[in-house]
């Protein structure tokens, strides 16, 4: 009987997870929707379909949790990313047609820029819509065309009204605001063919610039009739028609899935695969429902995919004019912001006072790049690789720690650094004898300690350092794995929180802490900066390093696999010659960062001196900051890049950010 019940229950809960699998609560607007997902749910049994009035309460009930996701378009997407909800696109439609750019068409023997709109005429795509209304309009408050102090001043729509001597938005109230219809034929409703509409609003001469997508100048006028019609561009120029992605005034992402900013998107990735194509891109004989009709596919977004980060930096600016209004004229002596990524980092930044420089914290590098990309900061210090990642989303070097004090401070080249493998002397260690040694590294992913040696060692074998090496200290690696084995921590007792941690808590963490594990013979070879032997040893470095001598110490490379060299041969016997740090901003701040930062180097003897803690805001060895005018692509060289890109192959793969940031949002096949 017992032996029975036992099995019984064996089977219960087996049963259980199939019975009891998460529901997927999908959120639909109107009753052809809540029939098409219903539809659905039958070839997806893990769907469920919740109808709510509008979009708005589609996002504030997966805010509350009572649903989980909802198909929507650019402006829905920044809505839902704000607080209080927080939402974030999880998946993309991609659309076999192109993405609609805004343009401002006019005639070729008008002579206005888009500067010179006020007073003008204007015909438009409907109300609301991303080409009649949405960029075009977002986009003159955003650029202080049309002037607007927000919605607390006066409605946008009676701002509009007031800037255009007349115009025609069909789908707006006529009655509430006459001049947005003055300029239209009929009753100013939305008709089936608006940007045809406003293209012949243009044309009969009702109006002197028309605002639609790109797409209605291939569809409504003859290629032999395009030269009868010119773009204004957001600079003052005009391009030609066919020129539209080098002159619009903004262009539409890709409709995109929010859902909560903890939700399981790869659960709910799932789910929306296991339909077939055919079905979940039916219309049902309506038009766009729950996805475009255009979509050809899904595509599941990257982990840190936010509204920000997927609309990108122009479109969600717009969006933002759109709803608050014309933002301020930057302040001609504005303050910079720093970002700081440690509590040690913000003491010394604060103490510093350094004139126009504000300082805010962050919780690692990747933040700070985001915080700069949004405005949130204006620049921070990072290595080549970490660089290497802000360039993909957007942001330029604007100056660059140079270790050679005659350089300074526009003496010379600017500074690069050699990454070399150092052995203790007599220890027999070679570099064709490295397998199965003890190392030590200044952290995972690290430029100097991790990237390099990956790069060189591993080939294209995906994370060979963890078995190439018989264990290690890579701060930052996984607790569990061989290369925490030796780190120290703090120094402290048995379960010291520290141990392993990318933070200068770990005393092996950074190019000292990977010396210091060497020079300690917990390891057996350091993966460190070729500077770090001078800088720490005959009576020059801390407490810990006053014993040590340079000449303890050797080079092992690939070139010579069997032979060492003195610490100072470095030229003869390195993994790899890699950038120097180099300060990260915005291009439109970097002017002031350099600005401030020259005038701060002039002025402070701190500025490169760290107390308590290492490598604060700067690396110590810096003898000063050049300023950098050259591109990116010249900072990193070719020969670099390809070695971090070969680390993406080996390693575990692509950071997040990257593919975030070099993410095309507007997803044409």
């Amino acid at each position: 009987m017992n032996i029975l019940l036992i099995s019984l229950l064996g089977c219960l809960v087996v049963a259980l997870p199939s019975a009891s699998a998460q529901k997927v609560k999908w959120c639909v607007k109107t009753q052809k929707e809540l029939d098409k997902c219903k539809h659905l749910a039958t070839k997806s049994p893990d769907l469920e379909c919740f109808r709510q009035p509008s979009i708005t309460d589609c996002i504030k009930s997966i805010e509350k949790g009572e649903v989980d996701a909802v198909t929507v378009d650019g402006q829905h997407v920044y809505f839902g990313g704000l607080k209080p909800y927080e939402l974030r696109p999880i998946i993309a439609e991609k659309n076999k047609k192109e993405s609609c750019y805004a343009v401002a068409v006019v005639k070729p023997d008008t002579q206005f820029s888009i500067k010179d709109l006020k007073g003008k005429r204007s015909c438009h795509g409907c109300y609301q819509t991303s080409g009649g209304w949405n960029l075009p309009i977002g986009s003159l408050v955003k650029d202080r065309i049309i002037d607007w102090d927000g919605p607390d001043d006066m409605p946008l729509e009676k701002a509009v009204s007031q800037f255009f001597s007349r115009s025609c938005v069909p789908g707006i109230s006529k009655a509430e605001y006459p001049n947005l219809c003055a300029a239209c034929q009929g009753d100013c409703l939305c008709q089936f063919t608006p940007c045809l509409e406003a293209l012949q609003c243009l044309k009969k001469g009702d109006g002197d610039v028309a605002f639609i997508c790109q797409g209605a100048i291939q569809m409504y006028i003859p290629e032999n009739e395009r030269r009868d019609y010119q773009l204004l561009c957001t600079d003052g120029t005009r391009k030609e028609v066919d020129q539209y992605k080098d002159c619009h005034l903004g262009k539409e992402p890709a409709r995109a899935v929010i859902a909560h900013k903890d939700a399981d998107s790869q659960h709910i990735y799932k789910v929306l695969g296991q339909i077939p194509d055919s079905d979940l891109f039916d219309a049902f004989g309506e038009k766009d429902l729950i996805f475009s009709d255009s979509t050809s596919g899904l595509v599941e977004l990257p982990k840190s995919t936010d509204s920000f980060l997927y609309l990108k930096q122009d479109y969600y600016e717009t969006m933002h004019a759109l709803k608050a209004g014309t933002p301020p004229a930057p302040a001609t002596d504005r303050k910079i912001q720093w970002c700081t990524i440690s509590h040690a980092e913000q003491q010394k930044c604060d103490s510093l006072q350094i004139p126009r420089m504000e300082c805010r914290r962050a919780s690692s590098v990747e933040e700070c790049i985001q915080k700069v990309m949004r405005k949130e900061a204006d620049a921070f210090a990072a290595d080549g690789g970490q660089v290497y990642i802000a360039g993909k989303c957007g942001l330029v070097p604007a100056m660059v720690e140079q270790y050679i004090e005659q350089s300074c401070p526009d003496g010379g080249d600017t500074s690069t650094y050699s990454v070399v493998a150092v052995v203790r002397k007599d220890s027999g260690v070679t570099w064709s004898k490295l397998r199965g040694k003890k190392s030590c590294h200044t952290g995972l992913n690290r430029n100097a300690g991790w990237k390099v040696p990956d790069s060189v060692i591993c080939g294209k074998t995906p994370d060979c350092l963890y078995t190439f090496f018989s264990k290690g200290c890579a701060p930052g690696a996984d607790p569990a794995s061989t290369m925490c084995e030796l780190c120290k921590g703090s120094g402290k007792a048995v379960g010291d929180e520290s141990k392993c941690k990318a933070s200068s808590a770990e005393i092996y963490y950074g190019y000292d802490g990977a010396f210091r594990c060497l020079a300690e013979k917990t390891g057996d070879v350091a993966f460190i900066k070729h500077s770090i032997v001078g800088d720490y040893t005959d009576g020059k470095g801390p407490d810990w390093a006053k014993q040590l001598k340079a000449d303890d110490f050797e080079l092992i490379c690939p070139q010579s696999p069997d032979k060492t060299f003195k610490y100072s041969e470095f030229d003869a016997c390195h993994l790899a010659k890699v950038p120097a740090h180099a300060v990260v901003t915005r291009e439109d701040v970097r002017g002031d960062v350099v600005s401030i930062l020259m005038d701060a180097q002039a002025s402070k003897p701190n500025l490169f001196k760290s107390e308590g803690e290492r490598n604060l805001l700067f690396s110590d060895s810096t003898k000063c900051l050049q300023k950098y005018t050259k591109s990116l692509e010249e900072f990193l060289t070719k020969t670099y890049k390809d070695m971090i890109e070969k680390t993406f192959e080996t390693g575990k793969g692509v950071p997040d950010l990257v593919k975030v940031c070099t993410f095309d949002s507007t997803l044409s096949s």
